[in-house]
């Protein structure tokens, strides 16, 4: 049964009888062996009295105020919310914040000792008389009634839950729990950049507090043991679970959720190796299929900029050749790049089976001049799905060209929300593309849903070498204004995660140095033509690139060629 405020505290004093009696126990108890406990209940015992009372020396209200600024707030007031359920309260700052704003807040938190504290902080911060439930968020609509606009989970809060089962039904509840066009915002902390590379904190955003220290004592694909430490030597312990971003995004987005926006310390634009903290904000609101371009991420619309820019769609018009804008299979030096790039695609065609009653979807289909071969070759009915409008129109007008707008449909949209039905197509075919998603986990997902049983998967993908480290990639990933690289592991693993069957890689990574220099010299060969067409600044920084491209390729640092996996 919920717990009232009332329960919680029997009269304004932070130090009433009732409020002493829940922050009383002041020993964390984790057992004979700490690492073994990983269970979702167990955070109830870890915020004992103690550890509560010092919270806030560890947050430090004012700090974090001036460094979390206004993000929270303003993307509330973007959305027009007026009801806050603040799902995981703490010792309250967000509360009062959210009170201080205007909002109508209810304060909900499954530790009875953080929400006697918080409803104190209340009112010594302004006089707030907080609306307190004690709520366990797996079931939450048992324990807090209404629906609210947004649902805020901060503080680092849901990686308290250590099973999947637990976090789909949290998720599933606030889901519940919002209004149709609600919005729900999570944070966690960057245990991508812990796990992969060690920890680090700015001590900037969230743990501010002097001489206080919050850093891992334990981590590992399942556990991230962290100490607190306090100027009086004292120590806590916080039992977590290392939640990766990607796998909470997919999370919400199994659980309904559309538009998913992940920031970084606050900021749109990051590496994923930077922040501290990833703040995702979830939309409830239902987009039909005309509308999922609105709900492209972050790293999809920096490609979509991109590729509609003038300068981009002359350079690969004029300098890549216009029809196949992706890696080539060079026969001989000082080849055409156009000829070299239809070779690999039919080298591709050749490890399927096509008739003309095959149905063919090219996710990130560029100028269409694959669809164009495997219409005029096979009869087959060819889905082009890109995000650039701007290369879409010229693939429009090339197939009419052709006569071959019948057989080929050319629709603006992003593989990461793919507008076809489940089990659409014979053959899911993409070229150099999915490298400029920053959810690939989601564009395989898709690819599989989209993908008949008994289909064919084929792409091609510039990857990182299985064994490449990280900081050769460096130059490439700045240019590219990505993270990551897959690699033919990270592709092998995920493809047989989801249940396709004979991952085949035909390995022709010698040529993509190769085409990266060929397209380096056509580049350089006709700038005086191009000087009309492309700015000069994208030709200097485009032959920058190219030349990383080609010399890390003849490091050996990058992987290219074909991925054929059966459904």
């Amino acid at each position: 049964m919920a717990k009232s405020v009332d329960d919680l505290a029997s009269s304004d004093s932070p130090g009433s009888p009732d409020t002493a009696d829940l922050v009383r126990r002041e020993e964390q108890v984790f057992g004979d062996n700490p690492l073994e406990v990983r269970e979702s209940d167990h955070y109830t015992h870890e915020y004992v009295g103690g550890f509560v009372e010092k919270w806030d020396d560890l947050i430090d209200w004012k700090k974090r105020y001036e460094s979390e600024g206004t993000f929270f707030i303003d993307q509330l007031k973007a959305r027009g919310v007026r009801s806050v359920l603040d799902a995981a309260t703490g010792t309250g700052f967000h509360s009062v914040r959210l009170l201080e704003e205007g909002f109508e807040t209810v304060s909900a938190d499954g530790s009875p000792q953080m929400l006697a504290k918080a409803f104190s902080n209340g009112l010594t911060y302004g006089g707030h008389i907080l609306r307190v439930v004690n709520a366990d968020w797996r079931w939450l609509n048992r324990d807090v009634h209404g629906e609210y606009d947004a649902i805020v989970c901060l503080g680092n809060s849901f990686t308290h839950l250590f099973s999947e089962r637990d976090r789909r039904k949290a998720l599933a509840e606030f889901y519940a729990m919002l209004k149709h066009d609600g919005v729900l915002i999570v944070d966690q902390r960057n245990y991508d950049s812990i796990l992969d590379s060690g920890f680090s904190s700015k001590h900037t955003y969230y743990y501010a507090g002097e001489d206080v220290s919050a850093e891992p004592d334990y981590v590992d694909e399942g556990l991230a043991r962290f100490k607190y430490t306090f100027p009086d030597k004292s120590e806590f312990y916080l039992n977590m679970y290392p939640l990766r971003k990607n796998y909470v995004r997919r999370l919400m987005r199994e659980v309904g959720f559309q538009r998913i926006d992940t920031y970084g310390d606050f900021q749109e634009t990051y590496h994923d190796a930077e922040p501290d903290f990833f703040i995702h904000v979830a939309e409830k609101r239902y987009r039909p299929d005309e509308e999922l371009a609105d709900v492209y991420s972050n790293a999809v619309h920096t490609a979509r900029d991109y590729y509609n820019s003038e300068d981009a769609d002359n350079f690969y018009y004029h300098v890549w050749g216009g029809n196949d804008i992706h890696v080539g299979l060079y026969r001989g030096e000082g080849e055409e790049i156009d000829a070299a790039s239809r070779r690999t695609v039919e080298r591709m065609a050749g490890k399927v089976e096509i008739t003309p009653e095959t149905r063919i979807l090219d996710i990130g289909s560029g100028y269409g001049g694959a669809a164009r071969y495997l219409a005029a070759t096979y009869g087959c009915k060819v889905s082009c799905l890109n995000l650039s409008e701007v290369e879409n129109a010229r693939n429009v007008e090339f197939n009419r060209e052709a006569g071959l707008d019948e057989l080929i449909e050319v629709k603006d949209g992003s593989f990461e929300d793919i507008p076809f039905q489940d089990n659409a197509f014979d053959i899911v075919w993409s070229q150099d593309a999915i490298l400029h998603s920053g959810d690939r986990e989601r564009v395989l997902e898709e690819v599989t849903r989209v993908l008949r049983p008994g289909g064919s998967f084929l792409f091609t993908d510039p990857m990182a070498a299985d064994h490449a480290r990280k900081k050769d990639l460096g130059p490439i990933l700045d240019r590219l204004h990505l993270d990551s690289m897959g690699s033919p592991g990270f592709y092998r693993r995920e493809l047989a995660r989801l249940g396709l069957q004979s991952v085949d890689f035909d390995d022709l990574s010698e040529y993509l140095p190769v085409h990266y220099g060929r397209v380096l010299e056509v580049l350089e060969a006709k700038e005086g033509e191009l000087a009309s067409k492309i700015s000069e600044d994208y030709r200097a920084r485009m032959k920058v690139g190219l030349r990383n491209w080609v010399e890390a390729g003849q490091a050996g640092s990058l992987a290219w060629g074909i991925i054929h996996a059966r459904a």
